[in-house]
């Protein structure tokens, strides 16, 4: 066969590949919907799947955060024992205000108070990334340890409990309901949309990618890269805040270990869903797909005992391990 004849398939093979990539999460959906009808019977029962989708939502919110982030080529592995901490002074808070304030506003200020102590985190990892001129993982790595050393203090090794008056108030953000939807996948599906929007449509999103696959171009091109890095890192805590406000009805007390790992399966979502690790490349759908698809592995290892659901953080941990390696071998 000639040149000739042979140079047309090269661009239909570049974009059969491009297009297996970018279908490779939903495949992946599909193919785990499968597995799970084949695992149990329980499955596809309505009950199941609001519930997966209720819990997949906490780690969808802070995962959106962390799909700017990373896309931006950054990183924040603190988000976890930022939860926890966020959650500690919002309970902290509702606790100390119940004593002034009714039950409703004194809740309602505690809670607007977890979205204030996330963007403050998320600021404060931002300005020692982009001003200190520190790596992210570093600077994440250490305020990890600091915050959840926090949350152990302020607990004094034990729990930090909301007010058994106030858990009634905020339960139907975590419990409540509308239209049928839960609440939390509600609010997930509300931010990916504008998170979806604000990537693909907005200044801000173009920026963000362009940070990413080039920093010095896009500061020649008059990007404000330290405002815009600055303000992924801010928008992270914002996502931390909201997952916080919601999941702290839920539980009703923060100990140590809450938000243990968080980290592992935001960052994990965000690259099952096809966002480039070193950047310059970010999937709002697909993180939201891949969040689904660690929730459905989750269940299905629940669902059944062929393997032990204590082995969920070794699947996470090498579904990371080949996403990279297979975006490196596609570079």
């Amino acid at each position: 066969m000639s040149l000739a004849a042979d140079t047309p398939v090269l661009p239909a093979l570049a974009g059969a590949r491009r297009l297996a990539a970018r279908l490779g999460p939903l495949l992946a959906l599909a193919l785990l919907a499968v597995l799970g009808m084949l695992a149990s019977p329980a499955f596809l029962s309505a009950e199941n799947l609001m519930n997966v989708l209720t819990r997949s939502s906490i780690i969808g919110i802070i995962a959106i955060g962390a799909t700017f982030v990373i896309t931006a080529r950054g990183l924040d592995l603190s988000v976890g024992a930022m939860a926890a901490f966020t959650a500690g002074l919002s309970i902290l808070a509702m606790n100390g205000l119940a004593g002034i304030l009714p039950a409703l506003p004194a809740a309602i200020l505690g809670l607007a108070a977890a979205l204030a102590v996330g963007a403050g985190a998320g600021a404060v990892n931002g300005t020692l990334v982009v001003k200190g001129r520190v790596e992210a993982f570093i600077v994440t790595l250490g305020t990890m340890g600091i915050m959840r050393s926090l949350v152990t203090w302020l607990a004094d090794g034990g729990s930090i409990s909301l007010d058994f008056a106030l858990r009634g108030v905020g339960r139907p953000l975590y419990y409540g309901t509308v239209l049928g939807i839960p609440v939390p996948v509600l609010v997930f599906a509300l931010v990916a949309i504008a998170a979806e929007i604000a990537m693909s449509r907005f200044r801000f999103g173009r920026h963000v990618t362009a940070i990413g696959s080039n920093a010095d171009v896009a500061r020649y091109s008059a990007i404000p890269v330290d405002r815009i890095r600055m303000a992924t890192y801010v928008l992270q805590g914002v996502c931390v805040g909201l997952a916080t406000l919601i999941y702290v009805p839920r539980l009703g007390a923060v100990t140590p270990s809450t938000g243990m790992l968080w980290e592992l399966e935001a960052i994990a979502a965000v690259i099952i869903g096809g966002t480039a690790l070193s950047g310059g490349h970010g999937r709002v759908w697909g993180t939201v797909a891949g969040v689904l698809i660690l929730g459905l592995v989750s269940n299905i290892l629940n669902l059944t005992d062929f393997v032990s659901p204590h082995l969920n953080g070794a699947f996470q941990g090498a579904i990371i391990v080949i996403a990279v390696f297979l975006q490196r071998k596609r570079g």
